[in-house]
């Protein structure tokens, strides 16, 4: 965040930056049910700005930090410089606020501080013309109010049920290999898997589709021992590892499975061979 330096940013900083100063501002305009949890004898003024370069000929702000009765606070002053008030003036209040939240954070704090914005109006147009509550921003603030005072949507796939997930149509595959991803033995999984990865589709496409969700590299390595696990025979699980992986990480082991193979089946190969071949692999 870097400093400014316009009139308008000089005149305000020069009073509010003065922690008995602020201190009135804080208690002459906040409502008294912030005021009441304030310790405004633990003001200190912090560095910075949170607006965006463009917008500082028409703003200033200013950020103090002071400890409440409910943890960590601050109080952002915004400053209102150009006559025609914004009407996401709330929106804009937030964001800084948020800023600031993650400022907090990033200095080593492990809870959300409470961040108290402030507008300084002084425009030409009396009195403000504009919500100053942030989710009346919104084309539907009701919705809005719903969505944003509440807990978020959370699909916690690991208490869902197997059978539950396999009625979840074109999700079923991705949700099922996601929940048993650190599943050793995938064998029985795969029968799950081959119904709804196998809906209108021949074998290479269904081998390609759950190849992607084992993903490449040792990805496809687990998903052809898997396979032969499974009762695939161990070529038929090299082909389809081939056809699974779609790339080149996949190709190259089921060429050096397939090399290991042959190499085991000359004369002469025994378990010295099939040694060697294990340890590549």
């Amino acid at each position: 965040m870097a400093e400014t330096a316009t009139p308008h940013d000089a005149i305000f900083k020069t009073f509010l930056s003065r922690v008995e100063t602020a201190r009135d501002f804080i208690e002459l305009h906040l409502p008294p049910s912030l005021t009441q949890i304030c310790k405004l004898d633990t003001l200190r003024l912090e560095s910075g700005s949170f607006l965006e370069d463009d917008l500082r000929p028409y703003y200033s702000d200013i950020l103090y930090s002071l400890e409440t009765t409910r943890g960590a606070g601050y109080v952002h002053v915004l400053i209102e410089h150009q006559s025609a008030p914004d009407k996401l003036m709330a929106f804009r209040l937030m964001r800084y606020a948020i800023a600031a939240m993650q400022r907090h954070l990033e200095s080593g704090h492990k809870t959300l501080p409470l961040v108290i914005p402030i507008l300084f109006y002084q425009g030409r147009r009396s009195p403000y013309p504009w919500s100053m509550r942030w989710l009346d921003n919104f084309a539907d603030p009701e919705t809005a109010s719903q969505l944003y005072s509440g807990a978020f949507p959370l699909v916690d796939i690991t208490v869902i049920p197997d059978d539950d997930i396999m009625q979840h149509r074109s999700m079923a595959a991705l949700t099922l290999v996601q929940k048993h991803i650190r599943q050793r033995d995938m064998a029985q999984l795969l029968d799950k898997l081959t119904h709804p990865l196998n809906a209108g589709a021949d074998e290479r496409t269904t081998n390609h589709r759950i190849g992607k969700l084992y993903g490449s590299g040792r990805g496809c390595r687990r998903y052809s021992d898997t396979l032969v696990r499974a009762g695939t025979a161990r070529a038929a699980a090299w082909r389809i590892t081939d056809d699974a992986g779609g790339n080149m990480a996949c190709r190259r082991y089921g060429e050096r499975r397939t090399a290991g193979h042959k190499r085991r089946q000359t004369p002469g190969s025994g378990a010295g061979c099939r040694s060697d071949a294990q340890s590549r692999y």
